[in-house]
């Protein structure tokens, strides 16, 4: 009785820790504060803000806080952002799926506004891919690729 009452524990103890082995780090899901680091095609570097992404409903994601953190001539006015995160698969914790996002100057009605296009894909903590610029202003266009990591 004692053997078995042994192996019930230990089998018991087995299953709880392979119930308990579940990821609760910060890459469970892309809601947080993001750091984001875009290129240009010789590996230089073009632009880096902050910001905060919450998933809502569907594939929306609310992107709050925004801050570029380096100077352009190109965003040196109001800015608004837009967000897509299509998911497409949960390993352990880890989220992987399809991201997007629009970042736009605000000029005044009427008039083309400088567009900062990001598309990716999602990989846990990091966000990764490429970037397009299109703009009026002179020097506001280009490429390249990016990164945008879990802060």
């Amino acid at each position: 009785m004692k053997q078995f009452a042994k192996a019930m524990l230990i089998g018991l103890s087995l299953i709880l820790t392979a119930c308990g082995n579940g990821s609760s780090s910060s890459s469970g899901n892309i809601n947080g504060n993001w750091t984001a680091a875009l290129t240009d095609p010789n590996g230089s570097p073009a632009f880096a803000f902050t910001t905060s992404f919450t998933q809502s409903s569907g594939t929306s994601l609310n992107v709050t806080n925004f801050n570029f953190t380096t100077s352009s001539p190109c965003f040196n006015s109001q800015t608004s952002q837009t967000g897509s995160f299509n998911f497409t698969g949960n390993f352990n914790g880890r989220v992987t799926g399809v991201f997007g996002m629009t970042i736009s100057t605000m000029f005044p009605p009427g008039q083309t506004n400088n567009v900062l296009t990001l598309q990716g894909n999602v990989n846990g903590g990091t966000v990764s891919g490429t970037w397009t610029l299109t703009g009026v202003q002179s020097g506001c266009t280009g490429n390249g690729s990016f990164t945008v990591t879990k802060s």
